[in-house]
């Protein structure tokens, strides 16, 4: 029996975490009525698109089962107040706030305040802060609202986020700072799969590839053959960018499909700010609306210097704020899956019924070398980037990219030789990057050689100055994974095998973490309750500050961290099937001041 009150003890936390980590118990887990086509899933209320807004200091939330159809696609879902996305929910800075939250399902459930600084019992982690909400029970959540910014809100329960429990959080500036634009709209990506998200876990589990129907075969594509049997050898794919995608995914804006023409209006000169949000179970987005630029005035909540870009790459879990001034007309907000298999499509438009044309989706990108950890080798100029042939190079250009002498090299991609004594080798772990660089100035798979400007971490700059702090500790921290066996972690330890052995911080210690991605895949890393500091090339005092950081594939980066908020907390890859399969932490921080 789990405790009671919100701070768990150490074995009850080992118990509940292993049984939420534990990849065998995830499938060995029966599937309820409605995920085999039951009887029951036609009694399910349908959950309505979009969400409603909710705000004041009583705020009241019910999970419950639902219904959910859209683009031809339809299934399950677990809709919050009846809604998929769940409500809007608007706060102001400064405030006390009560979210009363009650689970209807027949298992247990839970909600994290994504970004939200607030005392740890109250993050929504079930196993890390707090029990969780079991079925037919409510749980009070009550903090102060001490910040201000775009934020969201979801489950940290099994796979629950990815069938739509997730939903928006704005929390309004004291200062009415929000009030200088004309419009404010929640622009929320995500994705809608009919499949039941443990039913997508047994099939990564089996075969990594089952959702990728874009692979290069035998004949296929412009690959020179010598660069091409060096992939063979090293048993990986160029074309391994996202585990789920649309094969399976109709992607959402607001919790409609591209068929649904969602509008959002406005009138010829004024300024609209959209809060863009990926509240995404796996999908990074490449956004963009053709033909208007977009000028970036807040990263994760947090304030930057404004920075004008036509298209940026938004990972898993982040948000980004970005003011536009559209013409009179219709304007495609288009959400880009990062390769190329669909997007999520909406319409700013300046008359009711006026919609745009999308544009078609662009070639699929292939991953390079400098993917693969072979960062010296540099012929973009963009930090370690390679030209990809898929975006206008021919196979001239490709070929000459990659004419370099492999017959030393490791193919096996495993020489472990290269990982501090810390990282453990073992069956969880298949590729060692030989060579990894900063890739803090890559834009984003697909996006380093369009002709327009694209947002990169090395544009941001915090608006305001930080406190200055003098780095006390420095700490690596590796990336690990084997694609074939769906198996993710840190420092080749999955979740379950460290539930004793959180990384400790001292109480307002001040760390220089850097995180180093043996993979080749892109990884959005989040720690909970604390917003850290990109080193991204400012100066000390105008380090962007940030909850969510996309490692590239291949590459490093690293963050400046005040480890001021104490208790423990969640640190994860926030692709939530490699968080499912084992790439998660605890961070604890102690002692508790006075």
């Amino acid at each position: 029996m789990l405790p009671r009150n919100p701070l768990i003890t150490r074995a009850s936390r080992r118990q509940l975490i292993t049984s939420l980590a534990g990849l065998s118990a995830t499938l060995a887990m029966p599937m309820p009525a409605w995920a085999m086509g039951g009887a029951k899933r036609g009694a399910m209320p349908h959950a309505r698109k979009g969400s409603d807004v909710l705000s004041g200091e009583d705020i009241h939330l019910s999970i419950g089962d639902a219904h959910f159809a859209t683009g031809g696609r339809s299934g399950h879902a677990y809709a919050v107040n009846g809604t998929v996305p769940g409500p809007l929910i608007r706060l102001r800075e400064g405030q006390i706030v009560r979210l009363h939250v009650t689970n209807n399902l027949t298992e247990d459930s839970s909600i994290h305040w994504h970004g939200l600084l607030l005392p740890f019992q109250f993050d929504g982690v079930p196993g890390v802060s707090f029990p969780g909400i079991r079925p037919g029970q409510t749980f009070t959540y009550e903090f102060p609202i001490r910040q201000a910014g775009t934020y969201w809100w979801h489950s940290h329960s099994g796979l629950q986020e990815q069938a739509g429990h997730y939903g928006p959080l704005v929390i309004e500036a004291a200062d009415g700072s929000d009030g200088r634009y004309d419009r404010d709209y929640v622009v929320l990506l995500s994705e809608f799969t009919p499949l039941h998200p443990h039913d997508i876990m047994r099939k990564l589990k089996v075969g990594e590839h089952y959702f990728n129907r874009q692979m290069m075969t035998a004949t296929q594509g412009e690959m020179p053959g010598a660069e091409r049997r060096m992939w063979g050898q090293m048993r990986m794919n160029p074309r391994d960018i996202a585990d789920v995608n649309g094969s399976t995914y109709t992607f959402l804006v607001n919790g409609h499909g591209p068929e649904d023409n969602l509008e959002l209006l406005f009138r010829p000169g004024e300024r609209v700010r959209l809060r863009i949000i990926n509240g995404s179970a796996m999908t990074f987005f490449n956004l963009r609306i053709p033909g208007v630029p977009l000028s970036v005035i807040q990263a994760d909540g947090k304030d930057v210097r404004p920075v004008t870009v036509d298209e940026l790459q938004i990972g898993v879990a982040e948000t980004y704020d970005v003011v536009v001034s559209p013409p009179s007309g219709a304007h495609a907000i288009v959400a880009e899956a990062m390769d190329r298999s669909g997007m999520g499509v909406a319409h700013l438009t300046s008359r009711a019924g006026q919609r745009a044309t999308p544009p078609p989706l662009r070639e699929i990108p292939t991953l390079t070398m400098a993917d693969m950890g072979m960062g010296g080798v540099d012929h973009s100029g963009h930090g370690g980037a390679m030209d990809h042939s898929s975006h206008g190079a021919g196979p001239t250009d490709a070929g000459s990219a990659m004419a370099m002498d492999h017959s030393g090299m490791d193919h096996s991609m495993r020489d472990t030789s290269l990982l501090p004594p810390d990282v453990a080798v073992g069956p969880g772990l298949d590729m060692v990057a030989p060579m990894p660089v900063d890739r803090m100035d890559f834009p984003g798979l697909g996006l380093d050689n369009v002709p327009h400007r694209v947002l990169r971490y090395t544009d941001l700059r915090a608006l305001r100055p930080n406190p200055y702090r003098v780095i006390e500790r420095e700490m690596e921290i590796h990336l690990t994974g084997n694609m074939e066996r769906y198996m993710w972690s840190f420092d080749g330890k999955a979740f379950s095998a460290v539930t004793d052995n959180p990384i400790r911080f001292a109480y307002d210690e001040r760390v220089r973490v850097k995180l180093v991605n043996q993979t080749m895949m892109a990884h959005p890393i989040h720690l909970h309750g604390h917003f850290f500091e990109l080193v991204n090339g400012a100066d000390h005092l105008h380090q962007p500050l940030k909850h969510t950081l996309v490692v590239q594939p291949g590459g490093s980066a690293t963050f400046d961290l005040t480890a001021n908020e104490p208790g423990d907390w969640a640190f994860h890859c926030h692709l939530l099937y490699h968080m499912h399969a084992g790439m998660m932490q605890v961070v604890t921080v102690r002692p508790f001041p006075a």
